[in-house]
């Protein structure tokens, strides 16, 4: 019993082993946010790694993290920026209607319920954004309404997801020795949280394997990197027959590995 009990594939260990992984990612996020332009890129990465924990893939943290945030750094830079801009001008409206324009009045009231609703869907936007980016491939045009179009769908889990941060947050910091964990763990740990919700939502959208995705459907990322190989096997026959030979079909070896894809 105590063999099995110390033995690291113990479920035990492996949720304890999943913690560990969580505070070397609070690490790696804070060091890559440094730069605060990069905050996108480092929030997808983070997301990537934790999908990968709450499936049980096994996978290095550190390799997984940084491969994430070298492959989106444009695109999840681009939507963050994006948000970055869209939240400032949100909260600078509430703050005026907040703090500056203080009389009371019919108008003040109904700016201000407008610009709640704008930042609640801002806020749920940004909640799904960097998760859909580090699953699935779309133009950052089409990744943020894909942001919008599933929180507002799953609008009940978007709420729970929210209160559950919140909470998180509050109780951190009316409670010190919670706020000391939430220190070593960081945002990954709501990462990591949201990502129980986010694995049985996203399962929803993934083809079945014998299923073929239409074109305007979500595609996991590893069907991008199918097409490609495809198109690179296309190329090469075709190079191939104009010299004479024939193409070889590349071997297992050589097809993508784990690549991007979370599956």
């Amino acid at each position: 019993m105590l063999a099995s009990f110390f033995n690291y594939d113990n479920p035990v260990w492996r949720f304890i082993g999943k913690f560990f992984d969580v505070m070397v990612l609070n690490l790696l996020w804070v060091i890559c946010s440094i730069p605060i332009f990069t905050i996108g890129a480092s929030t997808t990465a983070v997301y990537y790694v934790t999908l990968k924990l709450v499936r049980d893939e096994d996978s290095s943290t550190i390799r997984s993290f940084f491969k994430s945030f070298k492959e989106n750094f444009k695109q999840a830079t681009a939507i963050w920026l994006i948000l970055l801009a869209v939240g400032a001008v949100i909260g600078f409206d509430l703050y005026f209607f907040l703090r500056v324009q203080t009389v009371a009045s019919t108008m003040r009231t109904v700016m201000l319920a407008i610009f709640i609703g704008f930042a609640l869907t801002w806020l749920c936007i940004t909640l799904f954004v960097f998760p859909l980016q580090c699953k699935f491939y779309n133009p950052v045009k089409k990744t943020l309404f894909n942001a919008f179009f599933m929180s507002i769908r799953h609008f009940f889990h978007s709420l729970g997801m929210l209160a559950m941060d919140v909470l998180v947050f509050v109780a951190a910091v009316l409670v010190p020795w919670l706020g000391v964990a939430i220190f070593l763990f960081g945002f990954p740990l709501l990462a990591f949280m949201n990502s129980y919700v986010f694995v049985g939502i996203f399962d929803k959208y993934i083809p079945k394997k014998e299923e073929e995705p239409e074109r305007d459907e979500f595609r996991p990322l590893e069907e991008r990197e199918l097409e490609e190989q495809r198109a690179r096997e296309r190329a090469l026959a075709a190079g191939q027959a104009q010299t004479g030979g024939t193409a070889e079909h590349p071997g297992a070896s050589e097809l993508p590995g784990d690549g991007r894809d979370m599956q």
